[in-house]
């Protein structure tokens, strides 16, 4: 284990782990109080394997974790500190995940299991996992078991376990319904807890920025531009929000991706890889996620919403910062959540800073510094192609160096620009009423319609919407040959195509789309892969709405309940029209 260790890098024991490791060795149960990202896993895995008989292929080790995700975290964790132990064997055991496939790794044995509370009980009532040989039993954190009303399944797994065992209890918060939990079923346990000053990581810096609902993707958009983190996550409040975040944030050219309750298991785990891997950048997800992702390398968390529960917050940003790394966490509140935040600075016992939300020449200004150093450190380095061969071509027909370079600069920028929306401010008003329209109605249902009409394809054509556009060098021609030669779609198939920096609007015949949708998932664009889905801007809500053949409420002659008082009062005290007085 020693051996192990060492080729992880570790160098010393955080915290946690200093303090945790001795008292777990001397056989005592603990509570341990640290915030996430501490070193837990380390701080009770080392220990218990320490502990395990490897002869022995028969469950000795259970860790109970709140979600799926943190199950298969904490059991990767748990196999990589024992990666030169040979005849160790450990398995994850969740819901979402195949029951053969885990009935095929109990029946050949293991050591350690890590699982969720749903599953573990449906395997020990199946009578495929037997829980007699356990030693130690570490519940992480338990807090979150409880709030997700898992207290039952924890109970029932508890009585299951022989009553000899090691308990250990691991949390970031304690909570009236852990402290029942641990004077129920601890065994004198020793609890130790980090002092700190607050909650929060220390080298987390947090920031609020005030914005109404329809400025968010707007605002984050030129956040991700300024900050330009490695990997991000975006938390939202409910499952509609995080698709509509997505979906936003996809069609202004970002790598992201979405994780919630409503996407299986097999996509999740996906999901996951990928942003592990870096190929998505972007992670919009809801509290599903919010203690189920162990990965270091998160640069930034926003709080899209702010969440109810000052608790729910100190996990969310609990992601970044990790392992001694810096991070930042962005909250967008407006209105009432000002109070909201109050009561998580008094929670966490730290300010928040309130910070002005950057403006588009800002980002600009950012990009185009980028552009200048990028180039800079080409020429420096002479690591470029030989293009001098175009150069001249372009000096013999009459063209200035300085010309040429210029127009070169002006190119280049232009690719790594994005187009900026304007964003409402109204700080005099309290509530967020972005349903309101700020301009005259009619003036207002002329800019809409000169919206539809912009967003509105050909008759017979229906509009994709493509995520990739200028800024990755893709020109019109590399669309079109793409969908001729890969996708085998006539030329008639094709109409108009409009490109910005970020993404790329295609209209197609009605016949060819559905091919080309399916053909998009097996083809490639200059090398790269690309989302190819319909375009939400196109008017798709209204005509829906014309073909259920309801009429809209503005159209209907009669409101209220039939013989209604206030019905009565507009026709000064008598009922006229198509409701007759029953005497007549």
């Amino acid at each position: 284990m020693l051996e192990a260790v060492s080729e992880l890098g570790f160098e010393e024991p955080s915290a946690i782990q200093a303090a945790t490791i001795p008292v777990a060795l001397e056989g005592h149960d603990i509570v341990g109080l640290s915030e996430t990202g501490s070193g837990k896993t380390a701080a009770f895995g080392l220990p218990a394997l320490s502990q395990i008989d490897f002869e022995n292929p028969v469950p000795q080790l259970l860790v109970i974790c709140p979600t799926r995700e943190l199950a298969v975290q904490v059991c990767e964790e748990i196999s990589r500190l024992g990666s030169k132990l040979p005849k160790l064997k450990t398995v994850a055991i969740y819901g979402g995940a195949p029951m053969d496939r885990q009935f095929r790794a109990l029946r050949q044995g293991t050591q350690v299991i890590v699982g969720t509370p749903g599953r573990l009980i449906d395997h020990v009532e199946r009578g495929s996992l037997n829980l007699d040989d356990i030693k130690m039993v570490i519940l992480d954190e338990a807090d979150r078991m409880l709030d997700m009303g898992f207290f039952d399944e924890m109970q029932s797994i508890l009585r299951a376990v022989p009553e000899e065992r090691q308990t250990l209890f691991f949390s970031a918060t304690m909570n009236r319904n852990v402290e029942g939990l641990i004077k129920r079923f601890g065994n004198e346990p020793r609890t130790i807890q980090i002092e700190r000053k607050t909650l929060t990581v220390e080298s987390v810096e947090q920031v609020a920025y005030e914005v109404r609902q329809r400025s968010k993707t707007e605002v984050l958009s030129r956040i991700l531009d300024l900050e330009q983190p490695r990997l991000a996550i975006v938390f939202c409040n409910t499952k509609r929000n995080v698709d509509e975040c997505t979906e936003a944030l996809l069609a202004r050219g970002y790598s992201a991706d979405r994780l919630h309750g409503d996407i299986s298991q097999a996509l999740r785990e996906r999901v996951l890889r990928m942003f592990r891997e870096g190929t998505v950048e972007v992670l919009v997800a809801t509290d599903v996620a919010a203690r189920g992702i162990d990965i270091d390398d998160i640069d930034v968390v926003f709080n899209y919403d702010l969440p109810q529960d000052p608790e729910d917050y100190v996990h969310r940003i609990g992601r970044t910062g990790r392992a001694g790394r810096s991070g930042k966490a962005v909250s967008f509140i407006f209105g009432r959540d000002v109070f909201r935040l109050q009561t998580i600075e008094r929670y966490i016992r730290q300010q928040i800073t309130r910070a002005p939300i950057p403006s588009q020449a800002e980002v600009e200004g950012k990009l185009a510094s980028q552009l200048i150093d990028g180039v800079r450190e080409k020429l420096e380095s002479k690591a470029f192609e030989d293009s001098s061969a175009d150069v001249k071509q372009l000096q013999e027909a009459g063209f200035e160096l300085f010309d040429i370079a210029n127009t070169l600069m002006a190119m280049l920028r232009e690719g790594t620009s994005r187009e900026g929306e304007e964003i409402i401010e109204d700080r005099h008003d309290s509530r967020d009423r972005s349903y309101e329209r700020e301009r005259s109605p009619g003036k207002d249902r002329g800019d809409r319609r000169k919206r539809n009409e912009r967003f509105t394809a050909e008759e017979g054509m229906t509009r994709l919407f493509l995520n990739l556009g200028k800024a990755q060098r893709i020109s019109p021609g590399d669309i079109v040959g793409m969908m001729h030669n890969e996708m085998a779609l006539p030329r008639e198939a094709l109409g108009k195509i409009t490109m910005t920096p970020k993404f790329t609007l295609i209209e197609i015949a009605n016949d060819f789309v559905e091919t080309a949708l399916a053909e998009a998932k097996k083809s490639k664009l200059r090398g790269k892969r690309f989302v190819l889905d319909y375009d939400r801007s196109s008017g798709a809500i209204g005509e829906k709405k014309e073909r259920s053949g309801k009429p809209d409420s503005k159209d209907r002659k009669f409101s209220g309940k039939k013989g209604s008082k206030p019905d009565r009062e507009r026709r000064g005290g008598k009922t006229k029209g198509r409701y007759p007085r029953k005497d007549n």
